[in-house]
């Protein structure tokens, strides 16, 4: 059975259409540097689906994602010229690690922040916890169908 997750970026810095946009509608979901987000990284497995997060202005779930291979090295961290760089990365301890994601649906219309504050059934997501700042965070089933129908129910295909 597949677990559940939450994926929250910058739209700025990569956004679902840029996603959409990938060959195959598909990325490799690197610059992860929380070790609580590694470790959230780490307990994926292929099939598991994330709701694509946009945050900053205008913080709305956007979208669904599908993880299409699990954790490994995140190469970013090893390359001076890379904003993510992480000079204690090493080819023998990477550090870090990424996923690779590919766009399963975009929701009919964004699912603001604002809208789960609202909603009783996500009372307890850890998004809407105050201080919770992880990137990447589990989201239970029941959540993450809460989510999918606000946003549409059946997301449309990408």
């Amino acid at each position: 059975m597949p677990r559940h997750w939450l994926l929250k970026t910058e739209p700025g810095c990569f956004s679902i259409d840029d996603l959409a946009a990938a060959p195959g509608q598909t990325t490799c979901w690197d610059g992860v540097r929380n070790y609580q987000a590694r470790k959230y990284l780490r307990e994926m497995a292929v099939g598991d689906l994330a709701l694509f997060y946009h945050s900053v202005k205008n913080p709305a779930a956007v979208g669904v994602a599908e993880i299409v291979r699990e954790a490994y090295p995140d190469v970013s961290a090893q390359d001076p010229q890379d904003r993510h760089f992480d000079p204690r990365a090493t080819p023998e301890d990477p550090v870090w690690v990424m996923v690779d994601v590919r766009l399963r649906a975009r929701f009919a219309a964004p699912v603001p922040l604002a809208a789960m504050r609202r909603e009783p059934g996500l009372a307890g997501m850890e998004l809407l916890r105050r201080g919770s700042r992880l990137s990447v965070m589990p989201v239970s089933a029941e959540e993450f169908a809460l989510v999918c129908a606000l946003g549409g129910a059946a997301a449309q295909k990408a």
